[in-house]
């Protein structure tokens, strides 16, 4: 009976030591797209969170880089998060609320809808950075094959070190630091950049023969739509402020369209830049594509009454439960910011502040 025992325990022990080599070799192989481009990080971050949230955000760079969740809860008590992810589809979109109503049901959903204007796929890496970095469930597998590229397979999904068992010799030391937990790269998915680049000239649009939407977009937008009403939250249209690329009359034209015939809020801050108070030569940090901090505080100022009239949406700051949260990531945020004018500042790409109070810029 001993040697039973112990030849189990064995077996047990030789297991755990495979598995965790495994585990181990796949957090050192698989790239992390997190240097330099930290978005491999925004997907996973969200089930870290243990606060509900009224409204979250869905989308791409046009959420995540221009709407800031602590100023909605700072200025509003509004609890927000965006599950935003680089080149998000329309599709991802869709698993991604899935995915979200597993662990929580807001009040509201705003969804962007730039990517209308593409379905497919580019990129395996942009694949990578959506993907990833959701928790394993029957909405990530369908996300998958919903939405890989022509040359990736599920499996590689399932099992990366088959897509990446050859990456030892582009290894880098910062691929190590992975292996220990990390710092937090956003605030409830908001990626925040403190500097500023004013916005230039940017290159001509060409025409295009045929500026409708593909029907798969609007097969997912119907889901997103009837799974909103189902759960009975309130969906929520959304255009950014972005200079760059153009939203097109014609792409605007068939979102206000889809809107009317089914009863929905579009919001488009790109009609509303001098209502919103935004200033391109101080409100963006890459020349007019994102807002930087001053300018998504400029906007998420000005949406979140638009949001809270919308939804019924409460002001929990007078909650003890959530203040003591909030009043957390209130402090990562300003430290982060403070950090990034200092740093900015000397180095000479941030000459000057954008003022959140409108006082007039702080020297």
């Amino acid at each position: 009976m001993r040697k039973t025992l112990r030849f189990t325990g064995g077996i047990l022990l030789a297991a755990a030591f495979v598995i965790s080599s495994l585990w181990g070799l796949t957090r050192l192989l698989v790239p992390k797209y997190r240097g330099q481009v930290v978005e491999g990080a925004f997907i996973g971050e969200y089930y870290e969170e243990d606060s509900p949230h009224d409204v979250v955000f869905l989308g791409d760079c046009e959420v995540y880089e221009n709407i800031s969740p602590t100023a909605l809860w700072r200025e509003y008590g509004i609890t927000s998060y965006i599950r935003g992810s680089a080149q998000q589809l329309i599709p991802q979109s869709y698993f991604l609320l899935k995915d979200t109503l597993r662990y929580e049901k807001p009040k509201a959903v705003v969804l962007s809808v730039a990517a209308m204007q593409q379905i497919g796929q580019v990129n395996e890496t942009y694949n990578r950075m959506t993907l990833d970095g959701m928790r394993w469930s029957m909405e990530k597998a369908r996300a998958i094959q919903e939405t890989k590229l022509p040359g990736e397979h599920f499996l590689e999904y399932v099992f990366p070190l088959l897509r990446f068992h050859s990456r030892w010799s582009s290894l880098e030391p910062a691929d190590l630091d992975w292996l220990s937990p990390q710092e937090r790269t956003t605030h409830n998915g908001y990626y925040m950049r403190a500097d500023i680049r004013p916005a230039g000239e940017f290159p001509a649009e060409r025409r295009r023969p045929d500026y409708r939407f593909e029907e798969k977009g609007y097969e997912y937008l119907d889901r997103i739509r009837e799974t909103c009403e189902e759960e009975n939250i309130r969906l929520i249209l959304f255009k950014a402020p972005s200079l760059y690329p153009a939203w097109h009359e014609e792409w605007n034209r068939q979102i206000e369209e889809y809107a009317a015939a089914h009863d929905l809020l579009y919001i488009n801050a790109l009609e509303a830049m001098e209502e919103i108070g935004i200033d391109f030569s101080e409100d963006t940090y890459d020349g007019g594509l994102h807002m930087n901090v001053y300018g998504a505080e400029k906007l998420s100022r000005w949406l979140g009454p638009i949001l809270a009239d919308t939804c019924g949406l409460l002001d929990h700051r007078t909650e003890e439960a959530f203040r003591a949260v909030w009043e957390e990531k209130e402090t990562y945020y300003e430290s982060m910011k403070q950090e990034q004018e200092e740093e900015f500042r000397r180095l000479g790409y941030l000459s000057q502040f954008a003022d959140p109070d409108g006082q007039g810029e702080t020297p």
